[in-house]
C-alpha cells in the first residue's frame, strides 16, 4: 500500500472513524469537514485519481458510488447531499488516492468553487 495517509488508513496505521466498510472500499468522515457531514469513500486498491482510473476499474468506480448513495442514507440524508470527486491540483485534489466526498447536512450553493 502506499505511504499517503488513505494507504495507511487502510492499513490501519491512521485511526479513522470509519461509517462503512467492505471488500473494496472504505467510507469514513473527514478530519476537516466542509459540511455537518462529510464523509470520504475510497478504494482500498491505490488508484491516484481519476484521470489515472481505467476502463477495467469500472465495476469499482460504480460500486464506489453505490457506496456513497448506502452511506448517504445510513446517515438520513434525505434532503439531498453532494458527492465531488477532485482530480489534480488544479481540481483541488490534496491526497493522490482517488476519494469521492459526500458532503450533506446543510443546503449546499452552487457554483461551489
Amino acid at each position: 500500500m502506499s505511504e499517503t495517509i488513505f494507504g495507511k488508513i487502510i492499513a490501519g496505521e491512521i485511526p479513522a472513524d470509519v461509517v462503512f466498510e467492505d471488500e473494496q472500499s472504505l467510507a469514513f468522515r473527514d478530519v476537516n469537514p466542509q459540511a455537518p457531514i462529510h464523509v470520504l469513500v475510497i478504494p482500498k486498491r491505490e488508484i491516484a485519481n481519476i484521470a489515472a482510473a481505467g476502463d477495467d476499474d469500472a465495476a469499482l468506480l460504480g460500486h464506489l458510488l453505490l457506496v456513497a448513495r448506502r452511506v448517504a442514507e445510513q446517515l438520513e440524508l434525505a434532503d439531498g447531499y453532494r458527492l465531488v470527486i477532485n482530480c489534480g491540483p488544479d481540481g483541488g485534489q490534496t491526497v493522490d488516492h482517488l476519494h469521492v466526498h459526500l458532503l450533506g447536512g446543510r443546503g449546499l450553493g452552487w457554483p461551489p468553487g
